[in-house]
C-alpha cells in the first residue's frame, strides 16, 4: 500500500498540472450536469416492513386518488378576548378569509369550519385546510405570498390566525450559514497550527473542491433517485470535515518529511505513501460505517448514509491525489517562515550527519505538547484511565432515560406560526387533536362490510385514552373503511404509544367480533413504528460497522489488542455523546443556550445515524494515531517509545483536525431543521470526547498498561493476513537523493 500511494503522490507532483485540469474538467463536468438537472421531487417519507406504512398503502391501494400528494395549510382562528369564533363579527372575519384564502391560484379546496365542526367545544377556535393542487415543492412564490397575505389580512380583522402544514414548510436548501461558520473557524485553527497561509488555504481549497463535486453529482441525481435535502447537507457536513482533515495530515506530514530535509518530490511521494495510507483506511472506516446505514432499511437513512460515504470517497481521492499536485506548485510556500529562510551550510552537513548516523535532526529535537502528555499519561497510566472512563460513563448515565420520537410543529420555536398553531390547536380541541391515529378496516371479506367497520369503531372508541372517533368513510366498493381516532394524550407521550400498542393487542378479538381486518397508521402511529424499528435495528448494525471494521484494524495493526480497544473506546464515547443529546435535547439543560425552546423524544434515526458516523471519524483517529505508534514500533522502538514517538507526530495534528471538525458541526447547531440541529450537536460533542478524552487518554493509557502485548498477534494469523505496510516500512532509506538541478530551482522559487 505504502510503496503504490509513494508511486502515486510523486506522480501526481510530476503531472501536477495534468492532475489539476482533470479535477477542474470532474468540477466542472458535474456542475454543470447539477445546474441543469431537474429540480427533484420530494419523496414522501416511506419505511418499509412496519404495520402503518402497509396500512398506508392499503389506503392508496384502495381509495385510489383520494391520497393526493398537494400541499396543505392548517389555518387556525382564535377570537380575541375570551369572544367565541360563532359570535356573527368573528364569524363573518374567518369567512371572509377563508374566501381570500380560496382564490389562490394554485388552491384546489379550502374547508367551511362551521359546515364541517372544526369548531371547538367552548367556540374560542376554529380551523380550516387549505388544500393545494400541486405538493410543497411547486408551490410558487406567490402562492405562498398570498397565503401569507391572507393570515396578516384577517389578524388585521382582530382575529389571532396562525398556519401549520407542509405549505408552511421553507423548502430551501442548505443556507450556508454553517459552512461559513466552519470554514471560519477551520481557517483559524490552520493558520495557528501550521503558521502559514498557503499551508492553511490548501486543506480548504482541495476540501472546497472536494464538497463542491460531491454537492453538484448529489444535486444531478436528487431527480432520478428522489434524494431529500438532508442527503446533501450530511453530505457537506461531513465532505468538509474530512475533506479537510485528510488534507491536513498529508500536509502536515509533508512538512514534517521537507524538515528533514528532503527534496520537495521525496517529501510529497512520502506523505503521500505514509500518511496517505493512514488516509485510506480512515476513509474505509468511514465509508463503512456509512455505507452501512442501508442495513437499517429505512430509504431516507440509506440515502443520506450513501451520499455522505460518496463524499468521503471524493475527499480521500482529492488528498491522494489533488494535494500532492498543489504542493507541486507551491513546495516551499507550505512551509513555516522559519523552514523558509535558508539554511547555513553547516548546519545542512550536520542534519545529513544525524540522518545517516541514525540520529534526529537538530530542528525536531525539541519537546513538544504531544510530548509532554505522552509521558505524563505514561507515568500514571491507571488513574488517567480509570477517570476518563468515569467521566465517559457519568455522562453515559442519562443514555438509560432515552426515549425515540419524531418530534412535529410541538418541536419548532415559539417564534414560528407553525408552532403557535399547534399549540392553539392543543389548547382549542385537546393535545391529541394534532396527532390522530388512523384506522383502517379490511372488510373485502366481510358478510356486511359497514357492520364489520363500525363494530371495529366501537371496540377501538372504548379504548381507555380515546377521546372521539370520526364517522367511518368508505371507498367506492364498499369494502374498505377508514375512521380517525383522537387521543387524549400529544403525540409525543409515552401514553399515547401505549395507547396504539393497546389498540393493536386487542386486535385479535376486535377481528374476531367484526369479521374483519384493521390496522393502525396516521403520522403519529408511523413514528412510533419508526422508533421501534430503528432500536431492534441498532443491534444488528453495530455488529455489522464494528465487526467490518474491527477487521480492517486488525489488517493495519496487526494486532488483536488494539482493534478490539478501538471499538471499546468508541463504544464509550458514543454513548456519552448520545448521553449529552439527551441531558440538552430531551430533559432541556442547557438547551436555551442552543435555541431549542421545546424539548422532548430524540428524533428516532438520531441515535443510529450518529452511531454511524461517530463511528467512522472515532477510526479516523485511531488510525492517525496509532498508526504513527506502530510505524516507531515497526522501526525498533519500545512500546512506551513508540507511544511517545506517536504523541510527537501526531497529537498536534489530530488535536487541529479534531477541532476543525467540531467547529465544522457545530456550525450545524444553529440550523432551523431539528434533526440537522441534533445531528450537529451530537457530532460536535462525539469528537470532542473521542479526540480528547479516548484518543488522548484513554489510548495511550491502555497501550502504556499492556506493553508489549498490545501489538501481539498469533503466527498462524499473522501468516494470513494481508500485508498492507501502513508504517511504509518499504520507503526506508538510508541516503537521501540528491535533488535534481530542475527541483532546486523549483525549491528556490
Amino acid at each position: 500500500m505504502a510503496a503504490f500511494l509513494y508511486r502515486m503522490g510523486r506522480l501526481a507532483f510530476r503531472r501536477r498540472w495534468t492532475v489539476a485540469l482533470v479535477w477542474a474538467a470532474v468540477l466542472a463536468a458535474v456542475g454543470l450536469a447539477g445546474m441543469t438537472a431537474p429540480e427533484a421531487e420530494e419523496e414522501p417519507f416511506s419505511m418499509p416492513g412496519i404495520e402503518s406504512q402497509e396500512a398506508f398503502e392499503l389506503m392508496e391501494d384502495r381509495f385510489p386518488g383520494a391520497a393526493a400528494d398537494g400541499a396543505t395549510a392548517r389555518v387556525v382562528f382564535v377570537a380575541p378576548n375570551g369572544e367565541k369564533v360563532t359570535a356573527t363579527e368573528n364569524k363573518e372575519a374567518v369567512e371572509a378569509a377563508i374566501a381570500e384564502l380560496g382564490d389562490g391560484t394554485q388552491v384546489a379546496s379550502t374547508v367551511d369550519p362551521y359546515e364541517s365542526g372544526a369548531v371547538s367545544e367552548d367556540g374560542s377556535t376554529a380551523y380550516t385546510t387549505v388544500t393545494y393542487k400541486v405538493d410543497a415543492a411547486g408551490l410558487t412564490d406567490a402562492s405562498r405570498s398570498h397565503l401569507d397575505e391572507s393570515l396578516e389580512h384577517a389578524r388585521d380583522l382582530g382575529l389571532t390566525v396562525e398556519a401549520g402544514g407542509d405549505a408552511m414548510e421553507d423548502m430551501g436548501g442548505p443556507s450556508g450559514t454553517a459552512e461559513a461558520i466552519g470554514i471560519s473557524v477551520a481557517a483559524v485553527v490552520l493558520l495557528i497550527t501550521f503558521g502559514s497561509l498557503a499551508a492553511a488555504g490548501l486543506p480548504l481549497l482541495t476540501a472546497l473542491i472536494g464538497v463542491g463535486i460531491s454537492l453538484f453529482a448529489i444535486t444531478a441525481l436528487a431527480g432520478p433517485l428522489g434524494l431529500a435535502d438532508t442527503t446533501s447537507t450530511v453530505a457537506i457536513m461531513l465532505g468538509l470535515a474530512v475533506g479537510i482533515d485528510y488534507a491536513l495530515f498529508i500536509v502536515s506530514r509533508y512538512r514534517e518529511e521537507r524538515a528533514k530535509g528532503r527534496t520537495p518530490e521525496e517529501a510529497v511521494a512520502l506523505a503521500t505513501g505514509t500518511a496517505g495510507s493512514a488516509v485510506v483506511f480512515a476513509g474505509l472506516t468511514v465509508v463503512i460505517a456509512l455505507a452501512g446505514l442501508s442495513v437499517v432499511g429505512i430509504p431516507m437513512l440509506t440515502e443520506m448514509g450513501l451520499g455522505a460515504a460518496g463524499a468521503v470517497v471524493v475527499g480521500v481521492l482529492i488528498a491522494l491525489t489533488l494535494v500532492p499536485a498543489f504542493l507541486g506548485f507551491w513546495p516551499n510556500a507550505i512551509l513555516d517562515r522559519k523552514d523558509r529562510k535558508d539554511r547555513k551550510d553547516r548546519k545542512d552537513r550536520k542534519d545529513r550527519e544525524d540522518r545517516r548516523a541514525g540520529g534526529t535532526p537538530r530542528g525536531t529535537r525539541k519537546v513538544n505538547g504531544g510530548t509532554r502528555w505522552a509521558s505524563f499519561v505514561l507515568r500514571r497510566p491507571l488513574p488517567v484511565l480509570l477517570a476518563a472512563v468515569a467521566g465517559l460513563g457519568a455522562l453515559a448515565l442519562p443514555m438509560t432515560d432515552l426515549q425515540l420520537g419524531m418530534p412535529g410543529d410541538e418541536a419548532k420555536s415559539t417564534e414560528t406560526t407553525q408552532r403557535r398553531a399547534y399549540d392553539a390547536l392543543a389548547e382549542g380541541f385537546g393535545p391529541g387533536f394534532n396527532g390522530p391515529l388512523t384506522v383502517v378496516v379490511d372488510a373485502k371479506d366481510a358478510d356486511d362490510p359497514k357492520a364489520a367497520a363500525e363494530t371495529v369503531s366501537e371496540r377501538v372508541g372504548g379504548t381507555e385514552g380515546v377521546v372521539s372517533v370520526s364517522p367511518a368513510q368508505f371507498n367506492e366498493s364498499g369494502d374498505t373503511a377508514v375512521f380517525s381516532v383522537v387521543p387524549a394524550t400529544a403525540p409525543t407521550d409515552q401514553e399515547t404509544k401505549d395507547l396504539v400498542n393497546t389498540i393493536r393487542d386487542d386486535r385479535p378479538g376486535i377481528e374476531s367480533e367484526a369479521g374483519a381486518s384493521f390496522e393502525v397508521t396516521g403520522t403519529t402511529a408511523m413514528n412510533i413504528d419508526v422508533s421501534e424499528k430503528v432500536q431492534s435495528a441498532l443491534v444488528p448494525y453495530l455488529l455489522v460497522v464494528v465487526g467490518l471494521a474491527v477487521i480492517l484494524l486488525l489488517v493495519v495493526f496487526r494486532s488483536i489488542l488494539i482493534p478490539l480497544k478501538a471499538a471499546a473506546g468508541f463504544l464509550l464515547s458514543v454513548l456519552a455523546s448520545l448521553g449529552a443529546v439527551v441531558v440538552v435535547f430531551q430533559q432541556g439543560h442547557g438547551a436555551d443556550l442552543l435555541g431549542v425552546e421545546t424539548t422532548g423524544p430524540i428524533m428516532s434515526l438520531m441515535p443510529i445515524f450518529l452511531v454511524g458516523i461517530v463511528f467512522g471519524l472515532a477510526m479516523d483517529y485511531e488510525v492517525f494515531l496509532v498508526s504513527r505508534m506502530r510505524e516507531a514500533h515497526v522501526h525498533g522502538e519500545r512500546p512506551a517509545q513508540a507511544v511517545t514517538s506517536g504523541f510527537k507526530h501526531s497529537a498536534r495534528v489530530v488535536v487541529a483536525a479534531a477541532l476543525i471538525m467540531i467547529a465544522v458541526f457545530s456550525g450545524f447547531i444553529g440550523d432551523s431543521d431539528a434533526m440537522i440541529k441534533m445531528i450537529g450537536f451530537g457530532l460536535a460533542s462525539a469528537v470532542l470526547l473521542d479526540a480528547f478524552v479516548v484518543r488522548m487518554a484513554i489510548v495511550p493509557a491502555v497501550l502504556a498498561l499492556l506493553g508489549e502485548r498490545a501489538w501481539w498477534l498469533p503466527k498462524w494469523l499473522d501468516r494470513i493476513l494481508p500485508r498492507v505496510d501502513v508504517e511504509g516500512e518499504a520507503l526506508t532509506r538510508p541516503t537521501e537523493p540528491e535533488a535534481e538541478p530542475a527541483e532546486r530551482d523549483l525549491a528556490r522559487a
